[in-house]
Protein backbone atom coordinates (compact mmCIF):
# COMPACT_ATOMS: atom_id res chain seq x y z
CA UNK A 1 0.00 0.00 0.00
CA UNK A 2 2.49 2.36 -0.95
CA UNK A 3 0.33 4.86 -3.09
CA UNK A 4 -1.86 5.57 0.60
CA UNK A 5 -1.61 8.96 1.54
CA UNK A 6 -4.64 9.32 3.38
CA UNK A 7 -6.48 6.95 6.18
CA UNK A 8 -9.92 7.25 6.71
CA UNK A 9 -11.88 5.77 9.75
CA UNK A 10 -15.47 4.58 10.78
CA UNK A 11 -15.73 5.59 14.44
CA UNK A 12 -18.15 3.27 16.05
CA UNK A 13 -16.33 -0.35 16.54
CA UNK A 14 -13.08 1.16 15.11
CA UNK A 15 -11.37 4.05 16.98
CA UNK A 16 -14.32 3.51 19.78
CA UNK A 17 -16.77 0.81 21.00
CA UNK A 18 -19.99 2.22 21.24
CA UNK A 19 -21.90 -0.54 20.04
CA UNK A 20 -23.49 -1.55 23.44
CA UNK A 21 -24.77 1.79 24.56
CA UNK A 22 -26.44 1.56 20.53
CA UNK A 23 -27.83 -1.80 21.80
CA UNK A 24 -29.18 -0.53 25.07
CA UNK A 25 -30.78 2.46 23.55
CA UNK A 26 -32.68 0.42 20.92
CA UNK A 27 -33.77 -1.83 23.51
CA UNK A 28 -34.97 0.87 25.47
CA UNK A 29 -36.98 1.79 22.82
CA UNK A 30 -37.76 -1.81 21.83
CA UNK A 31 -38.70 -3.07 25.01
CA UNK A 32 -41.70 0.28 25.47
CA UNK A 33 -43.19 -0.90 21.91
CA UNK A 34 -43.37 -4.31 23.10
CA UNK A 35 -41.18 -5.54 19.86
CA UNK A 36 -38.54 -8.08 20.98
CA UNK A 37 -34.47 -6.97 20.66
CA UNK A 38 -32.06 -9.23 20.69
CA UNK A 39 -28.59 -9.78 19.81
CA UNK A 40 -29.09 -10.71 16.36
CA UNK A 41 -31.39 -8.06 15.75
CA UNK A 42 -28.72 -6.12 16.93
CA UNK A 43 -26.08 -7.45 14.93
CA UNK A 44 -27.91 -5.76 11.65
CA UNK A 45 -27.73 -2.36 12.37
CA UNK A 46 -23.88 -2.31 12.00
CA UNK A 47 -22.71 0.49 9.90
CA UNK A 48 -26.16 1.58 9.13
CA UNK A 49 -28.31 4.73 9.49
CA UNK A 50 -30.49 5.49 12.92
CA UNK A 51 -33.74 5.28 10.31
CA UNK A 52 -32.59 1.94 8.78
CA UNK A 53 -31.93 1.03 11.89
CA UNK A 54 -35.25 1.40 13.49
CA UNK A 55 -37.03 0.04 10.00
CA UNK A 56 -35.15 -3.38 10.64
CA UNK A 57 -36.45 -2.83 14.27
CA UNK A 58 -39.73 -2.21 13.54
CA UNK A 59 -39.88 -5.19 11.11
CA UNK A 60 -43.79 -6.19 9.88
CA UNK A 61 -44.55 -3.58 12.68
CA UNK A 62 -43.03 -0.90 9.87
CA UNK A 63 -46.40 -0.08 8.38
CA UNK A 64 -48.56 -0.14 11.56
CA UNK A 65 -46.37 3.92 12.44
CA UNK A 66 -46.42 7.09 10.92
CA UNK A 67 -43.53 8.86 9.72
CA UNK A 68 -43.58 11.26 11.73
CA UNK A 69 -43.49 8.45 14.74
CA UNK A 70 -40.74 6.67 13.08
CA UNK A 71 -38.84 10.25 13.45
CA UNK A 72 -39.87 10.85 17.22
CA UNK A 73 -39.01 7.40 17.74
CA UNK A 74 -35.53 7.33 16.43
CA UNK A 75 -35.07 11.00 18.27
CA UNK A 76 -36.01 9.04 21.28
CA UNK A 77 -33.88 6.52 20.68
CA UNK A 78 -30.97 8.85 20.39
CA UNK A 79 -31.55 10.82 23.89
CA UNK A 80 -31.31 8.03 25.52
CA UNK A 81 -27.91 6.85 23.45
CA UNK A 82 -26.91 10.33 24.20
CA UNK A 83 -26.79 10.08 28.20
CA UNK A 84 -24.95 6.93 27.79
CA UNK A 85 -22.74 8.92 25.89
CA UNK A 86 -22.33 11.53 28.03
CA UNK A 87 -20.82 9.70 30.79
CA UNK A 88 -17.44 8.76 28.22
CA UNK A 89 -13.89 10.42 29.04
CA UNK A 90 -10.48 10.67 26.98
CA UNK A 91 -10.43 7.49 29.31
CA UNK A 92 -12.68 5.35 27.71
CA UNK A 93 -9.70 6.11 24.35
CA UNK A 94 -7.90 2.70 24.49
CA UNK A 95 -4.36 3.04 24.83
CA UNK A 96 -3.95 0.51 21.72
CA UNK A 97 -5.86 3.17 19.52
CA UNK A 98 -4.16 6.48 20.79
CA UNK A 99 -0.84 5.26 19.76
CA UNK A 100 -1.80 3.95 16.51
CA UNK A 101 -3.44 6.84 15.37
CA UNK A 102 -0.69 8.98 16.80
CA UNK A 103 1.66 6.96 15.26
CA UNK A 104 0.10 7.10 11.94
CA UNK A 105 -0.01 10.82 11.98
CA UNK A 106 4.03 10.86 12.91
CA UNK A 107 4.68 8.97 9.74
CA UNK A 108 3.07 11.50 7.55
CA UNK A 109 -0.65 10.09 7.03
CA UNK A 110 -3.82 12.69 6.72
CA UNK A 111 -6.54 10.99 9.18
CA UNK A 112 -10.10 11.53 8.52
CA UNK A 113 -13.04 9.93 10.64
CA UNK A 114 -15.70 9.08 7.76
CA UNK A 115 -19.37 8.08 10.38
CA UNK A 116 -23.08 7.51 9.60
CA UNK A 117 -23.42 8.39 13.13
CA UNK A 118 -25.04 12.72 13.67
CA UNK A 119 -23.66 11.97 17.54
CA UNK A 120 -19.51 11.84 15.60
CA UNK A 121 -18.67 15.43 17.05
CA UNK A 122 -19.81 14.68 20.24
CA UNK A 123 -18.26 11.76 20.69
CA UNK A 124 -14.93 12.46 19.54
CA UNK A 125 -15.05 15.55 21.90
CA UNK A 126 -15.34 13.13 24.96
CA UNK A 127 -13.39 11.15 23.59
CA UNK A 128 -10.15 14.05 23.84
CA UNK A 129 -10.17 14.02 19.36
CA UNK A 130 -12.17 16.98 18.91
CA UNK A 131 -9.51 18.76 16.80
CA UNK A 132 -6.82 15.33 16.13
CA UNK A 133 -8.43 14.99 12.71
CA UNK A 134 -7.80 16.65 9.63
CA UNK A 135 -11.07 16.19 8.23
CA UNK A 136 -14.39 14.70 9.73
CA UNK A 137 -17.71 13.95 8.20
CA UNK A 138 -20.68 12.66 9.74
CA UNK A 139 -24.26 11.96 9.55
CA UNK A 140 -25.22 15.55 9.72
CA UNK A 141 -23.34 16.13 6.26
CA UNK A 142 -24.86 13.02 4.27
CA UNK A 143 -28.02 12.63 2.48
CA UNK A 144 -26.83 8.15 1.81
CA UNK A 145 -25.87 6.16 4.33
CA UNK A 146 -23.76 3.19 3.99
CA UNK A 147 -23.42 1.23 1.60
CA UNK A 148 -23.33 4.72 -0.50
CA UNK A 149 -19.69 5.36 -0.62
CA UNK A 150 -21.02 9.33 0.21
CA UNK A 151 -19.45 9.66 3.52
CA UNK A 152 -16.17 8.23 2.21
CA UNK A 153 -15.90 10.57 -1.05
CA UNK A 154 -16.73 13.37 1.18
CA UNK A 155 -14.02 12.41 3.64
CA UNK A 156 -11.51 12.03 0.53
CA UNK A 157 -12.19 15.42 -0.90
CA UNK A 158 -12.19 17.41 2.08
CA UNK A 159 -8.37 15.95 2.43
CA UNK A 160 -7.82 16.59 -1.14
CA UNK A 161 -6.98 13.39 -2.13
CA UNK A 162 -8.04 10.39 -4.99
CA UNK A 163 -10.26 7.49 -3.53
CA UNK A 164 -7.28 5.44 -4.64
CA UNK A 165 -4.88 7.14 -2.32
CA UNK A 166 -7.35 6.33 0.32
CA UNK A 167 -8.23 3.28 2.63
CA UNK A 168 -11.25 3.17 4.47
CA UNK A 169 -10.83 1.62 8.12
CA UNK A 170 -14.05 -0.47 8.73
CA UNK A 171 -15.53 -3.11 11.60
CA UNK A 172 -19.23 -3.80 9.26
CA UNK A 173 -19.93 -5.61 6.20
CA UNK A 174 -21.83 -2.35 4.48
CA UNK A 175 -19.07 -0.04 6.00
CA UNK A 176 -16.42 -2.10 3.48
CA UNK A 177 -19.28 -2.11 0.73
CA UNK A 178 -19.10 1.60 0.61
CA UNK A 179 -15.62 1.96 0.75
CA UNK A 180 -15.30 -0.48 -2.26
CA UNK A 181 -18.35 1.34 -4.06
CA UNK A 182 -16.22 4.36 -4.06
CA UNK A 183 -13.13 2.98 -5.09
CA UNK A 184 -11.07 2.92 -1.89
CA UNK A 185 -9.24 0.30 -0.62
CA UNK A 186 -10.55 -1.58 2.36
CA UNK A 187 -9.21 -2.77 5.40
CA UNK A 188 -11.99 -4.79 7.97
CA UNK A 189 -11.47 -5.59 11.61
CA UNK A 190 -12.60 -8.73 12.19
CA UNK A 191 -13.57 -10.31 16.07
CA UNK A 192 -15.21 -13.64 16.54
CA UNK A 193 -18.64 -12.18 15.82
CA UNK A 194 -17.56 -10.33 13.24
CA UNK A 195 -16.60 -10.50 9.50
CA UNK A 196 -16.63 -7.31 7.72
CA UNK A 197 -15.72 -9.18 4.71
CA UNK A 198 -12.65 -7.07 3.56
CA UNK A 199 -9.83 -8.28 1.24
CA UNK A 200 -7.49 -7.55 3.76
CA UNK A 201 -8.57 -7.81 7.70
CA UNK A 202 -6.96 -7.33 11.19
CA UNK A 203 -7.84 -8.48 14.59
CA UNK A 204 -6.87 -4.97 16.21
CA UNK A 205 -5.89 -1.34 15.20
CA UNK A 206 -2.52 -1.63 15.43
CA UNK A 207 -1.84 -3.96 13.32
CA UNK A 208 -2.10 -1.09 10.93
CA UNK A 209 1.35 0.07 11.87
CA UNK A 210 2.46 -3.29 10.05
CA UNK A 211 0.91 -2.79 7.11
CA UNK A 212 1.04 0.83 5.95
Amino acid sequence: MNHIRAIIFDLDGVICSTDHYHALAWKVLADRLGIPFDEQVGSKLRGISRMESLEIILGDRRGDFSESEKLAMAEEKNRIYQTYLSAMTPGDLSQEVRMTIHTLRQRGYLLAIGSSSKNTRQLLNQLGLGDFFDAVVDGTQITHGKPNPQVFQLAASKLGVAPEQAVVIEDSKTGVQAAYAGGFSAIGIRSENNDPDSDISIRKLSNLLDIL
